[in-house]
């Protein structure tokens, strides 16, 4: 059952922010989906990358190329779960699950059970997260 009136959750520019051109206006989210984005936001930022915020983000670059495996998904929960306990004061995290989304693609479905704390809602949400971050456009130059 989705929550009518969320926007005492906040409400925020969408990620990536978009306009609406007839009124000249920044679309906006709320509720789940503002939170949602906003981690996404959180984990994609490296610490240092904001200059108000010198420590905002989650340094999870630093584990690109590293084999997957149970210590590295250790040391990667640890560092999501600090992110949000100091930087997304509305939830508390239930759950990271982490897995391989497939033998030899380098990406890692982290999977994050939650609590909002204001509605006492649960969700969820995948962010995937990828190992290699060498680019895909490879072409052969003659």
């Amino acid at each position: 059952m989705a929550i009518q009136d969320s926007n005492f959750l906040g409400r925020g520019w969408s990620f990536p922010p978009s306009f609406e051109l007839q009124s000249g206006t920044v679309d906006l989210v709320s509720g789940d989906a503002d939170i949602q984005q906003s981690l996404h936001v959180l984990f994609s930022t490296m610490p240092g990358e904001r200059t108000m915020l010198p420590l905002f983000g989650c340094n999870l670059r630093q584990y690109l190329f590293e084999a997957a495996g149970p210590a590295l998904f250790a040391r990667i929960r640890k560092q999501m779960e600090t992110a949000v306990l100091y930087y997304e004061p509305r939830i508390t995290i239930l759950d990271i699950a982490i897995a391989p989304a497939g033998p030899i693609d380098g990406q890692l479905n982290v999977t994050l059970t939650y609590l909002i704390r204001q509605t006492n809602t649960r969700s969820n949400m995948v962010y995937p997260f990828y190992l290699q971050g060498e680019g895909t456009n490879v072409r052969r130059i003659p």
